[in-house]
């Protein structure tokens, strides 16, 4: 009876479950979608309650340390303790965190308020991923490649939420997005209730146990890979950073546009970004994860070395082509991480989404610098060289290694 348990565990992990991953990645787009909330109301805020730039500042800075750097942290215990209800319960805090700044009468309510959101979407991401993980069946690139699109399109969603909501509304407009979170918490219930049966009969499986007794003993090129891994994923936030904060000034500069032709050439980067992102996981299960890291790098570095150098009308497919290329190891980086370290997919889902994002919060700052000290157009050039630290990807261990080093 046991061994028929134990074949049907083996032969149902082997299935791709998609309604599991449009789900999350529908609850990762209304997640990313709330977050998008907070930068959308600086304008917002700033002319409400009269805030400096150095408290809009605060306020982003309070989001992306609780959202990024926390991620980890939360990955490390759900790794040891698997919470299937976190996900729904971290969601009621970003529930708290919109009607409160709805509501809110001051700055220091505002802070409380995305302190909420931020705590919220960092007990979400890395147990998001982890759904993803257990969902994908063979198709781990795939299904990460679901989830995480979710999130690039609610990220992108953030114009047309200051132009048809905050706009018109003012600060209590953002009380409509209480309802984005009520339906998220609701799928997470849902999702929360299949997470809770997996872990239950996974628990006849063989496998599972050998993994948990594998990853107390690290390899030391496991550690290796992972710090270059994510020193990589660095220079891609930052150069991302670069792209969505600063091109369009430069666009301005340089071609003479108006702001409303410049934010054109920053959409098609977002939308081919988000392209890029869903297809580099089909393509990292056809031709190899660490294929796929290396080319989007090196294969978007002469494009970008390029594109300071031609005309407005060739930048619009040049743009394309980057951001489609540079984002489609978006979630292929994830899913090499998970597999490098099959017994911490929380912990290195946090490393590589959470924190490589919070180090692109910190590439805005540092470049903003640069553009002060050094001038623009010498930061948009440092910002386009990044790609060709694509060079380490060289050094990562290949996919055939990772295969059998957990096969031991």
């Amino acid at each position: 009876m046991q061994t028929q348990q134990v074949r049907h565990v083996e032969e149902s992990v082997q299935q791709t479950a998609y309604p599991i991953l449009y789900i999350i990645g529908l609850v990762h787009l209304l997640n990313d979608a709330i977050q998008s909330l907070v930068p959308a109301m600086f304008p917002i805020l700033e002319q409400s309650m009269g805030l400096t730039f150095t408290q809009l500042g605060l306020i982003a800075f309070t989001l992306n340390l609780t959202s990024s750097l926390i991620q980890p942290v939360v990955g490390a215990y759900t790794d040891k303790k698997p919470s299937p209800y976190a996900l729904p319960f971290g969601l009621c805090f970003t529930f708290l965190g919109v009607l409160g700044i709805a509501f809110a009468p001051s700055f220091i309510f505002v802070v409380i308020s995305v302190l909420f959101i931020g705590l919220g979407s960092a007990v979400f991401h890395p147990e998001g991923s982890r759904v993803a993980y257990m969902a994908a069946g063979g198709r781990r690139g795939l299904a990460q490649s679901i989830y995480q699109v979710g999130g690039n399109a609610g990220q992108a969603l953030a114009p047309l939420i200051t132009a048809l909501i905050l706009v018109p509304f003012g600060q209590f407009g953002s009380i409509w997005f209480t309802l984005v979170a009520a339906v998220a918490i609701g799928l997470l219930i849902y999702i929360a209730r299949w997470y809770t049966i997996q872990i239950s009969i996974n628990t006849f499986a063989p496998s599972n146990k050998k993994k948990k007794k594998q990853s107390k003993n690290i390899h030391r090129t496991v550690v290796y890979a992972i710090c270059l891994l994510v020193f990589l994923v660095f220079a891609r936030s930052w150069f991302h950073a670069g792209m969505t904060s600063f091109y369009s000034f430069y666009v301005i500069n340089q071609y003479e546009v108006t702001i409303a032709q410049a934010q054109i050439y920053l959409f098609i980067f977002l939308a081919a970004g988000a392209l890029g992102t869903f297809a580099g996981g089909p393509l990292a299960d056809r031709y190899g994860k660490k294929n796929i890291i290396m080319l989007s790098m090196l294969g978007s570095a002469p494009l970008t070395l390029l594109l300071p150098h031609v005309g407005p009308i060739l930048a619009y497919p040049l743009v394309f082509i980057i951001g489609f290329i540079i984002l489609s190891s978006f979630s292929v980086s994830v899913v090499y991480a998970q597999e490098l370290v099959p017994g911490r997919i929380g912990m290195v889902s946090g490393l590589i989404v959470g924190l490589a994002f919070g180090m692109g919060a910190v590439g805005s700052v540092a470049l903003g610098i640069m553009a002060d000290s050094f001038g623009l157009t010498k930061t948009i050039l440092f910002t386009f060289s990044l790609p060709l630290l694509g060079i380490l990807t060289f050094f990562l261990p290949s996919d055939q290694w990772i295969e059998e080093n957990n096969a031991t």
